[in-house]
This record gives C-alpha cells, sequence and structure tokens, in this order.
C-alpha cells in the first residue's frame, strides 16, 4: 500500500460518505480495483482522494447499462 500526503488521503469512512454507500462497499470497490487503497503519512489505512473523486465522477455519469455490466463483472470476480 503506498503512502501519501493527507491531502490526497481519505480515510474509508469519509470516502463511504462522498460516495453515498456504505463501508462495505468501500471495501468492495477496492477489492475490484475501483477505489486506490493508501495509508497517510500516519500509518492509517485509507484510499486515495483521487480514486473517490474518479468513482463518483463515473457514478454521476455512467449509463445504467455501464453500471449493470460492471455489477455483473464485480459480482462473477467474487466467485
Amino acid at each position: 500500500m503506498d503512502t501519501v500526503e493527507d491531502n490526497a488521503w481519505m480515510s474509508q469512512p469519509e470516502a463511504a460518505r462522498q460516495l453515498g454507500v456504505t463501508l462495505t462497499r468501500i471495501g468492495m470497490l477496492m477489492a475490484n480495483g475501483h477505489l486506490t487503497p493508501a495509508e497517510n503519512p500516519a500509518g492509517r489505512p485509507g484510499v486515495t482522494t483521487a480514486s473517490v473523486q474518479v468513482e463518483e465522477t463515473w457514478r454521476a455519469n455512467a449509463p445504467i447499462r455501464a453500471k449493470v455490466a460492471r455489477l455483473l463483472k464485480d459480482t462473477i470476480s467474487w466467485f
């Protein structure tokens, strides 16, 4: 896991609030490569701010077909 500066880091609960999802969903997004895990200089685990912004933009602009396709792909990858 990369260490990034505080201004490029976000805690997982903060990312969940910003994206409007549960903390469990943040873990799933990280596991599927949609959010980039990182730790701040103090060693706290979280995600990069940039990856949260990319995810937020994708969620706002992706058509329903892309969202369904992504959900299916992510679900299959768990098996």
